[in-house]
C-alpha cells in the first residue's frame, strides 16, 4: 500500500509541475507583476542581484529628491579594487569624486567633495524588472545631516 501511495504522489506531483509550466502568462488572470511577463525578456535581463561591478560602469542621470538640478554619474573600473567602481557626479558646474561597489543588487557609493572627506553616501538597491538599469535609494549628506530619495537611471552608451 505505502508503495502504491508514493507512485500516487510522484504523478501527481509530476502533472502539477507539467500544467503549470504550460500555463501562458499572457492569457493568466493573476494580478500582474512588475516583472517582465515574456520569458525570453528575463532570459536576457537578469534579476537585480545579478547585477555586477561591469554593468555599474557607464553614465547614470541621477533625480534626487529636493535637488533643482538632475547630477550626473560617470563610473568606470576602479584601478585599484577589483569588482568596485570609481568615477565622478557631475551637479552643475561642481564635480565630486564617487566609489563605490555592489553587493547581491545592493548599492554603496561615497562621494567626496574634496578627495579627502566622505560628504555623501547613495545606498540602493537595483530595481526588479529594470534590466539592471535603474537604481533606487536614499542620498545621505554628512554636512548638514540630511536623507533625500534618489533614482538613478543608465543612460544608453
Amino acid at each position: 500500500m505505502r508503495k502504491y501511495l508514493t507512485i500516487i504522489l510522484i504523478a501527481t506531483s509530476a502533472f502539477s509541475t507539467s500544467a503549470s509550466a504550460d500555463i501562458d502568462p499572457k492569457n493568466s488572470i493573476s494580478a500582474p507583476s512588475a516583472a517582465p511577463a515574456s520569458t525570453a525578456a528575463n532570459a536576457t535581463c537578469p534579476a537585480g542581484h545579478e547585477i555586477e561591478h561591469r554593468q555599474l560602469q557607464g553614465i547614470w542621470q541621477a533625480d534626487i529628491e529636493g535637488q533643482p538640478t538632475r547630477a550626473r554619474l560617470h563610473l568606470g573600473p576602479h584601478p585599484e579594487l577589483a569588482h568596485s567602481v570609481r568615477g565622478s557626479v557631475q551637479r552643475g558646474h561642481s564635480t565630486a569624486q564617487v566609489a563605490g561597489d555592489l553587493d547581491a543588487g545592493e548599492l554603496t557609493l561615497e562621494e567626496s567633495d574634496d578627495g579627502q572627506r566622505i560628504s555623501a553616501t547613495w545606498l540602493g538597491t537595483v530595481v526588479e524588472g529594470s534590466c539592471n538599469r535603474e537604481i533606487r535609494g536614499a542620498w545621505l549628506r554628512a554636512e548638514p545631516e540630511s536623507s533625500s530619495p534618489f533614482v538613478l537611471r543608465k543612460q544608453t552608451p
